[in-house]
């Protein structure tokens, strides 16, 4: 059997670290190009370094399409494809400003990404599940391990330790999640928090605050990281 569910198997990649100077994972920008171009800037990243995206490109914020033009046009970016992307595929969701090949790139991105021993996904992995048995909406869409919960402890980050470690976004925390076996770094942006890369050679953090007032969310659907066991 693959390492990866049959139906995740033909949706993911690999990338070799070492084709790359600097290399980059970066949190759900949701339609915020602003302070994207200002992480990017403040990183200094040129085209010889690696930049991957958690998904969640599109929606909310206010230039979904530039943001995608920003991520196609680069042959060095490149993003899994979140639960947002995928609403947009379903119809469930739409958005005049991208065209059909912006639609037809999105339903091209694979779901899982692999860099080594990280794997980038949007959501998460079940801890109590093996990789191979994770559906391209599990991949998506994991968060809380309490059935029917959404932002309800425990998270599968808490229990989750790895190998491989994973790389997320989907739940938005108000500082990124750092543990041995996951990195979190969905910072909403969108929200008014900040926009979140971490650094895969120096096991760093960088962030960018969004100088905007942001999309209205409750309190109960941000995470306070330093509660988490």
């Amino acid at each position: 059997m693959g390492r990866f569910h049959p139906d995740v198997e033909p949706n993911h990649l690999d990338i070799d670290i070492d084709e790359y100077e600097d290399a980059y994972v970066v949190g759900d920008v949701h339609g915020c190009p602003e302070p994207l171009d200002r992480l990017l800037s403040k990183l200094r990243v040129t085209d010889d370094d690696l930049v991957v995206f958690v998904g969640d490109l599109v929606r909310k914020g206010p230039d979904s399409a530039a943001v995608v033009e920003r991520v196609r046009e680069a042959d060095n970016m490149f993003t899994v494809r979140g639960n947002n992307e995928e609403k947009l595929l379903r119809g469930d969701k739409s958005l005049d400003a991208l065209s059909e090949a912006d639609l037809e790139w999105m339903a091209s991105l694979p779901v899982a990404i692999e860099i080594g021993d990280n794997l980038i996904v949007h959501g998460g992995v079940d801890p109590r599940e093996p990789l191979d048995a994770h559906t391209i909406d599990d991949l998506q869409t994991t968060r809380s391990l309490v059935p029917g919960g959404s932002y309800d402890s425990p998270y599968w980050y808490e229990e989750y330790e790895g190998p491989p470690r994973v790389f997320f976004g989907h739940t938005v925390l108000d500082d990124p999640v750092l543990t041995e076996g996951a990195v979190g770094l969905d910072t909403g942006c969108v929200y008014g928090g900040s926009l979140t890369a971490y650094d895969l050679r120096n096991e760093s953090v960088t962030a960018v605050p969004a100088l905007r007032g942001g999309v209205e969310r409750s309190d109960a659907k941000i995470v306070d990281v330093a509660e988490l066991g």
